[in-house]
């Protein structure tokens, strides 16, 4: 290889190299910056953290009020309510059910056979060939609340809702996201210039710079300097909560937009993971298993060599 050809090839690579790094700050410069997350204690937190079963069923209450019309929930089956560790799990059956009846089952437990009958179900075909409804059973999985996507969108301006089931997973520090975003909306900043189906929210990340008003921008519409772009993004989802919008069973429980979200949070964070009891419960055991193993393996150990001269 000619000295030449060297020096063509290293002079590339810096051009390219050059054309990355000056990419990555423009990124760096425009990317989405939000409020910091609204930092909660929450009751499912840390190896020994359990859910709260009554704030799990107040959740439901909110999902299946609020949001379900938009929002599917697809990995949850009815039958997921009444498991080990969900939230209407029974260990025994109430009066009045007949003798033998095994409610820990989740196919036998009473609540959530009466939550299933209350969706209809598209079931079939029967014996002509048609789709037919019938009341959900408890191995029914929830339904979704649209049929497709082009259906979702057309009746949401443009904006596919998400699947719910994951929605705690899918993003960093998912319960204070949730919380802080269900209780985080705001009116716009002057600044910027919305549309009447966007929302403002300073914890869901976006870039305002490209909705801050002309006066704002330069001529190439960036932000002209000395203008501070506001944090967050918006959305095409209202406010959803407001106080007073769910009635619950029990009166000492405040009827608020910050108790509907931390609820709903303890909701879906069972949702995306109903085992996350049992697979702690385990975990303890496993490490006291070790720990006691590694005890015995130590003082054999120094039983055996200790008989030995060194």
């Amino acid at each position: 290889m000619s000295m030449k050809t060297i020096l063509r090839s290293l002079i590339a690579a810096q051009i390219a190299a050059t054309a990355v790094f000056s990419a990555a700050s423009v990124a760096e410069a425009s990317s989405a910056k939000t409020e910091e997350y609204q930092k909660i204690d929450w009751s499912f937190n840390g190896p020994f953290g359990s859910y709260d079963a009554e704030s799990v069923q107040r959740g439901f209450q909110v999902y299946k009020t609020i949001c379900a019309s938009c929002h599917a929930v697809e990995q949850l089956s009815f039958r997921n309510l009444g498991d080990k560790g969900g939230p209407f799990h029974l260990d025994k059956c109430p009066e009045g059910l007949p003798a033998g009846t095994d409610c820990s089952k989740p196919g036998d437990n009473p609540v959530v056979k009466a939550i299933a009958a209350e969706y209809q179900i598209t079931d079939g075909p029967d014996d002509s060939g048609d789709m037919f409804q019938r009341p959900g059973l408890p191995s029914d999985k929830f339904p979704r609340p649209f049929a497709n996507q082009q259906q979702a969108r057309a009746a949401n301006g443009g904006a596919l809702p998400p699947n719910l089931a994951l929605v705690i997973k899918a993003r960093h520090d998912g319960p204070d996201y949730v919380y802080s975003l269900l209780t985080g909306y705001e009116d716009a900043p002057a600044s910027v210039q919305l549309s009447p189906t966007q929302h403002y929210n300073p914890y869901f990340a976006g870039d305002m710079s490209q909705l801050l008003k002309a006066e704002y921008r330069d001529a190439e519409g960036h932000p002209q300097e000395g203008v501070d772009v506001p944090p967050g993004g918006v959305l095409a989802m209202a406010p959803p909560l407001s106080d007073g919008v769910v009635d619950y069973a029990d009166e000492h429980v405040p009827e608020t937009v910050d108790q509907y979200a931390k609820d709903v949070v303890q909701f879906l964070t069972w949702a995306s993971e109903p085992k996350m009891e049992e697979r702690k419960s385990l975990g303890v055991v496993t490490m006291g298993y070790l720990l006691i193993l590694t005890l015995i393996l130590f003082f054999s150990y120094r039983a055996i060599w200790s008989k030995i001269e060194h």
